[in-house]
């Protein structure tokens, strides 16, 4: 009987171990899964180019609320991933953005004329 029960106790802790590790699986899955229909959810932002930076590859935006990223209005200056967008865009154009976040930091990965 003595037996049975250090098997009994050594079973329920290794089960009790997994359980957290389990959770923790099933929320990042979770998570996976929330942020895939948030970015499927993504749209262009309108927007009116404000300045255009092609040495560092940045570009200053007046734009509308960007949804996808739950951002106000507002004027400011992102990073441009392919500095060839800057090249068709100059200030006072009207354009259609995509921005993400990449490690806090908000990217243009399009840009296209607005119509």
């Amino acid at each position: 009987m003595n037996l049975f029960t250090h098997l009994l106790v050594a079973s329920a802790f290794a089960a009790g171990a997994l359980l957290p590790i389990s959770s923790f699986a099933q929320a990042a899955t979770e998570h996976d899964h929330s942020h895939a229909s948030a970015a499927s959810a993504a749209s262009l932002t309108e927007g009116e180019v404000k300045k255009v930076d092609q040495e560092s590859s940045k570009v200053t935006l007046k734009h509308g609320e960007i949804k996808h990223l739950d951002m106000p209005g507002m004027t400011m200056v992102f990073t441009v991933r392919d500095k060839g967008l800057l090249a068709t865009v100059k200030p006072g154009d009207k354009i259609k953005f995509m921005a993400v976040s990449e490690g806090g930091k908000l990217i243009v990965t399009d840009i296209q004329p607005s119509r």
